[in-house]
């Protein structure tokens, strides 16, 4: 079993790196730290504007040291380069956000998920950075791009999130601090793989998700599902590696029945239903699920991590994996 001490040295060390590296400041504004590590303003290294030419091929001109950036669903990339958007990504009037970032975000205003023009430009924004293609379908992309520049990251969602840090990082010239902040999650990911295979050696874990009394599963690539097998190291259940092959999104239906057949050793389990009684846990199929019945469950709610990926989402995800299995 693993020393507490140790343990908990490596689950903050990107907290360590995320106050150090990043810089971010009570006001918002872009900073970066001096050899002596004192905050400048950003608009010393960004001096002059730049064109970029984004994953669409559009030729964008990026401003010196923009302001007021809109990256809806990027903020996780952004925090961890130290940049404060002027809005960040909910659903339903602002009630859903993505609560594992609000110690960063708590005083950004909120913008809908779909994006209206007429709420974007009323952000007065100087930057649009969008996270597909997707978002831009049709005429959507001019409209944006007459209310400011507009950069596409990738064509496809679900692309490499690292290649996504490493994008955004390159949008505001701070690649390098995209590199360190890579270097230091594989870093905690190497030695958080050793104190797991330390803890229970071999064994096989899926991560669940409960909503509305339907289960969904996450793919074994993707999402939680590529911190779980491919950052950590766990064996994949032959039910995920199956859902898996066919799935068209990070997380796929899957019945009690199915769920039954399901051989994990462990089961991480993402309760959106945990305020509403989330009656499907109360069911005999599930209560047998040879994980369940071992005690070898740990519940997170839908405001943890869980249900997003980037840097911050992975390394909370990954501390919780550590603090569960190694108690």
């Amino acid at each position: 079993m693993l020393n507490n001490k140790k343990r908990n040295g490596i689950m903050s060390s990107f907290l360590v790196l995320s106050l150090s590296l990043a810089g971010c400041s009570d006001s918002g504004e872009n900073v970066t730290q001096t050899k002596d590590n004192e905050k400048k303003p950003a608009t010393e290294e960004l001096s002059t504007e730049r064109i970029l030419t984004d994953a669409m091929g559009h030729e964008v001109t990026i401003p010196a040291n923009p302001k007021h950036i809109i990256a809806s669903y990027l903020e996780d990339n952004l925090v961890a380069l130290g940049i404060t958007p002027a809005a960040q990504w909910s659903i339903n009037d602002g009630a859903g956000l993505q609560d594992y970032l609000q110690v960063y975000l708590k005083d950004v205003p909120t913008i809908p998920s779909e994006l209206p023009f007429e709420v974007v430009a009323s952000f007065t924004p100087d930057l649009i950075i969008m996270s597909s293609a997707q978002e831009v379908e049709g005429s959507k992309y001019d409209q944006y791009a007459k209310i400011a520049p507009t950069y596409v990251v990738e064509v496809e969602n679900n692309s490499d999130w690292r290649e996504k840090l490493l994008s955004v990082g390159e949008i505001f010239e701070k690649t390098d601090e995209a590199k360190q902040v890579l270097e230091v999650y594989e870093k905690k990911a190497t030695e958080s793989k050793k104190i797991i295979q330390d803890s229970i050696g071999s064994e096989s874990a899926a991560a669940i998700w409960l909503v509305n009394n339907n289960f969904y599963i996450v793919s074994e690539n993707v999402s939680s599902g590529a911190v779980l097998y491919g950052d950590l190291g766990l064996s994949t259940p032959s039910v995920v590696k199956e859902i898996s092959s066919t799935a068209t999104g990070n997380w796929s239906a899957i019945s009690l029945e199915r769920l039954a057949e399901l051989d994990a050793d462990h089961i991480f389990l993402i309760n959106s239903d945990k305020g509403n009684g989330a009656e499907m846990l109360k069911d005999p199929v599930w209560q047998n699920i040879p994980a369940v019945k071992n005690g070898h469950i740990y519940e997170y709610g839908a405001e943890t991590s869980w249900l997003y990926s980037g840097v911050i989402a992975n390394t909370q995800i990954i501390d919780g994996v550590v603090e569960s299995l190694t108690k």
